[in-house]
């Protein structure tokens, strides 16, 4: 029964708010940004949890060394002459060429909570603190695009 409530609940969730959420992520807003301006009360960590996955799926962050060339997965709904409704699966390649991208490993450093790091996060504006703190990063190192969020914060 857990199971399924959890999975209605990431339903409802990405029904009701995770479209605008994946919109606003690309247009560059900061998760509490995000969060005042969904009509749906959604959680924090679930904006994160869904902005992560987001970027995962286009290539924004990798979590292996970044390729050339990125497969992006998505689904196509067809409809077939007697009204049936399918859903084929269609890989896209993207390509990462122009793309550069820097190491993060804020998922060590998270589960470290060194007084360095603790201090330099305390010193980074509040928005790309949230950023750092709320995704949920792995332990081991990721590779995220070189944007304009990355660049004031590897700076």
């Amino acid at each position: 029964m857990k199971e399924f409530n959890k999975a209605l609940s990431n339903f409802i969730h990405n029904a009701a708010s995770g479209g605008a959420i994946r919109h606003l992520a690309d247009q560059g807003y900061s998760i509490s940004e995000i969060a005042k301006r969904l009509d749906y009360p959604t959680p924090k960590k679930t904006i994160a949890k869904v902005m992560w996955d987001y970027y995962v799926n286009i290539g924004k962050i990798c979590l292996e060394e970044p390729k050339p060339t990125h497969e992006k997965m998505s689904f196509v709904k067809e409809q077939d002459d007697y009204g049936r409704v399918s859903f084929r699966r269609v890989r896209e390649t993207i390509d990462n060429s122009d793309r550069k991208y820097v190491e993060c490993n804020y998922g060590k450093e998270l589960y470290k909570k060194s007084p360095e790091f603790i201090k330099w996060l305390e010193s980074i504006d509040i928005d790309d603190r949230e950023y750092i703190e709320l995704m949920p990063w792995p332990l081991t190192t990721v590779y995220h695009e070189l944007d304009d969020r990355m660049a004031r914060i590897k700076k």
